[in-house]
């Protein structure tokens, strides 16, 4: 199956890109579903038809789905926020308080991206779309398997087994709630989801990210963090997509410092985003809304281009051996050293760009090697072992 990401900052035409993306794929004759994990859902507008948590066909070949984020949470955290429920009423905090408190704000959102895996097994599809929410909740989004698996090597053992060593005698001592083996059950088969989503979005073959820009300054800013955290979590982009451009038809002298700025920025795009395929879309003479608007912009989209294709295939993470030294490169587009840090334990390296940190567990040849240097250069970080 192959998934492909639309992700930019609000309002740039995402859910439109997504959706027209979907018809242009099931137009080729696949099997496609385009799914909504925003949680301020716009693909039925899009579409302009009634759609819920459940698939709709919009087209031929073509289905659709504003996934119920709550639902898919209390599928995969009612048994963790029952424990937590236990705890804080035993603290005192009282049913209602308790219920809220139980559930980590923005988590019902990640639970969605579950049904990628969902949609992998079953075997029907053969082009999986996600329309996801705004950059930064998509990057906290597609951040959280590393956290979750940095903790489950490393924290969850040592946790159970403390609670296993410990927990009758605290039952003796206080009526403190103490989590049982269907608590962590559920906690390593939540893990457990989240790692299968993981190794299907960083599969090159399988899954890129598309980052929709319009030519603004500020846009194009958001789209250069982007891109510099999805690699940094090994996500690829293998394409950017300009949306609303102004037509060359446009000859009123009102817009011509629009279209002036939009040429500086659409510069900066194509020169900082290259070797990235760009793919561009003019404003249309109407709203875009309703399938046939949407086929009609995917058209103009993709020309003669396989829209499902891998427009890009690179490695954002590599090791490489010359001689007695060996180099870890990790692409870090736009990134700045002032942003950056890199640190190490005997096992993994840790790196830290603006607020996102992530840990790269390193193979065996490297973990016994001394680090003798890092650089960032041309957006790359090079680390080198001796």
């Amino acid at each position: 199956m192959r998934t492909i990401l639309f992700t930019g900052k609000g309002g740039v035409g995402k859910t439109t890109v997504s959706a027209a993306t979907a018809l242009a794929c099931a137009r080729a004759g696949e099997r496609t579903v385009v799914m909504s994990t925003d949680p301020a859902h716009s693909l039925a507008d899009s579409f302009d038809m009634a759609l819920d948590g459940s698939l709709t066909e919009v087209a031929p070949n073509c289905l659709a789905t504003q996934l119920d984020a709550t639902e898919r949470m209390e599928e995969s955290w009612g048994e963790i926020q029952s424990y937590l429920r236990s705890v804080l009423n035993w603290a005192g905090v009282d049913q209602i308080e308790a219920e809220e408190l139980s559930v980590i704000p923005g988590i019902e959102e990640i639970f969605a991206l579950t049904d990628i895996v969902n949609f992998e097994r079953s075997g029907t599809v053969d082009t999986l779309i996600v329309d996801c929410a705004p950059t930064a909740e998509t990057i906290r989004l597609l951040s959280l398997p590393d956290v979750l698996s940095w903790y489950m090597d490393r924290a969850f053992p040592l946790g159970r087994k403390l609670t296993k060593t410990l927990g009758p005698m605290v039952g003796k001592m206080t009526n403190l709630p103490v989590a049982n083996d269907e608590v962590f059950a559920a906690v390593e088969l939540l893990y457990q989801r989240f790692d299968d989503v993981r190794n299907i979005l960083r599969d090159p073959q399988r899954s890129t990210v598309r980052i929709v820009v319009n030519a603004e300054k500020m846009v194009v800013a958001e789209a250069r963090r982007t891109h510099t955290y999805l690699s940094l979590f090994g996500y690829r982009t293998d394409a950017v997509v300009v949306n609303k451009l102004w037509p060359a038809e446009v000859v009123d002298p009102w817009f011509a410092a629009w279209k002036h700025s939009q040429a500086e920025q659409l510069t900066e795009i194509e020169t900082g985003f290259a070797p990235t395929p760009i793919l561009y879309s003019y404003l249309a003479p109407a709203e875009v809304v309703g399938v046939a608007a949407l086929k009609e912009f995917g058209r103009a989209l993709y020309g003669e281009t396989n829209p499902s294709e891998v427009l890009l295939h690179y490695d954002p993470v590599r090791v490489a051996r010359s001689g007695a030294q060996y180099t870890l490169t990790i692409d870090l587009p736009f990134a700045t050293k002032e942003a950056l840090s890199v640190t190490r334990s005997p096992s993994e390296v840790f790196i830290r760009v603006g607020p996102y940190r992530r840990s790269v567990l390193l193979v065996d040849s490297l973990k016994k090697r001394e680090v003798v240097g890092a650089r960032l250069k041309n957006g790359k970080l090079v680390v080198r072992f001796q």
